[in-house]
């Protein structure tokens, strides 16, 4: 099938299940358009169980796997989601809450990684190193999956700032140590010369590692801000909504494809551009009716982008196993990542709590609302082959698939008791 092809099949299906969902199961619509994939794949799995000379499920497969989802999303849609959902979160509300941001979106996506790996090759018997790199790829929050669920919660603003700030930056932080963690486990080679040539070696892939993530991270950063500081300069001189409206989309596509090309972070980079113009851009370079129509666009883009993406994880069950041992890892990883994810929460809550008072409502929505989604199962797909990839990749799914059906339908109503109650400050 043709790129345009694949395209419109994709998009049909989501309208469709999307509609199915509306009048009969009427839950939130990406959840919901993920269920009914869910469902339909299932289905076929299961009438290919019965009926094995139809063949409907290997041909169905064939189609799913030949669609390159990791690319689909990491080379596509990435870019335009994180900018969209950073054109919404402003800077200064932002910038009252950078203590927990940014220790949730480091050191918690560290210690969570720590967590899983070690959690994760001690129940497989994985080695270290790449029980690691699953830990760094099931670590980050889903910003796509977080900020659809706030939108429901209606959440006081300084918790709401903290779930959207660390998810749109710890994804960009995360999938730097998972680029570092891959190098580190697949890419190193063995060498002789004893203890010495071994230490010599651990420093330098240390340095080399510490080298990629400055590089990656700040490297990212900076050019989203020049690139934002550009682009709003630009439009200032500007006053044609629909010309603004096409630059912001160059500034996401362009922007992601050269953060690519120079080796830099593209997840912060597109978070910091939108960052920018969502603010200082929508305030000072922009007329009321350009705001408007950038606003409107935008969360289109997020709304089809969302449908899409969770229609596509629906439909990468048919590149899971699920033999017994994989089913068993799979069903542990959740318990492991929900472990995780209250630690790489209630400690920098812990370090913080000196300086700052939270609420007892802060840990526990914000480790239930930590959504895993379709980042960790690009990552998954996209590790190189080998023995451990097929169980990492089962896993992974069975993380995702909880994490936004389960969480994503009961951390609203749980966030909207916790996070309402009298006197919250979080």
């Amino acid at each position: 099938m043709s790129l345009l092809q694949i395209t419109s099949l994709l998009i049909v299906l989501a309208g469709a299940f999307g509609a199915i969902n509306y009048l009969f199961l009427r839950l939130p619509g990406a959840i919901g358009i993920l269920v009914v994939a869910l469902i339909a794949s299932l289905g076929v799995i299961g009438l290919d169980a019965i009926f094995p000379a139809s063949q409907v499920e290997e041909s169905i497969r064939a189609q799913v796997l030949a669609v390159d989802f990791s690319d689909a999303l990491l080379e596509g849609m990435l870019g335009l989601l994180l900018f969209a959902g950073a054109l919404h979160v402003k800077i200064k509300d932002l910038s009252a809450q950078w203590g927990p941001v940014f220790l949730m979106a480091t050191l918690g996506v560290a210690l969570s990684t720590a967590v899983v790996g070690a959690g994760f090759s001690w129940i497989t018997g994985m080695p270290l190193a790449i029980a690691l790199v699953f830990g760094a790829l099931i670590s980050p929050t889903d910003p796509v999956a977080v900020l659809g669920v706030l939108r429901q919660a209606s959440l006081n603003k300084s918790l709401e700032t903290k779930i959207a700030g660390e998810s749109l930056f710890n994804d960009g932080v995360g999938y730097v140590v998972y680029l570092v963690l891959v190098g580190i486990a697949f890419g190193a080679t063995g060498h002789g010369g004893g203890h010495e040539a071994g230490a010599e070696s651990a420093q330098s892939t240390f340095e080399a590692a510490a080298m990629l993530f400055a590089k990656e991270a700040l490297g990212g950063a900076l050019l989203g801000l020049v690139l934002g500081w550009l682009t709003f300069r630009v439009m200032r001189l500007i006053d044609d909504y629909a010309l603004e409206v096409l630059i912001t989309l160059g500034l996401a596509f362009g922007g992601y494809e050269l953060a690519v090309a120079l080796g830099v972070s593209a997840p912060i980079m597109a978070v910091c551009a939108g960052l920018l113009i969502g603010d200082v851009g929508a305030k000072y370079g922009m007329s009321e009716e350009t705001r408007h129509y950038v606003d409107a666009f935008w969360k289109m883009i997020d709304e089809i982008l969302n449908a899409i993406l969770f229609l596509m994880i629906g439909f990468e069950v048919f590149a899971v196993a699920f033999d017994m041992s994989s089913v068993k890892a799979g069903a542990l990883a959740i318990l492991l990542a929900l472990i995780a994810r209250l630690t790489a929460v209630a400690i920098p809550v812990a370090l913080l709590k000196p300086f700052r008072s939270f609420s007892k409502g802060t840990v526990p929505i914000m480790t239930w609302g930590g959504l895993k989604g379709g980042i960790s199962v690009a990552l998954a797909l996209s590790l190189p082959e080998s023995e451990w990839k097929p169980l990492i990749l089962t896993a992974t799914y069975f993380v995702v698939v909880f994490s936004i059906i389960v969480q994503g339908l009961t951390v609203a109503p749980l966030a909207k008791r916790l996070g309402r109650e009298p006197g919250l400050n979080v």
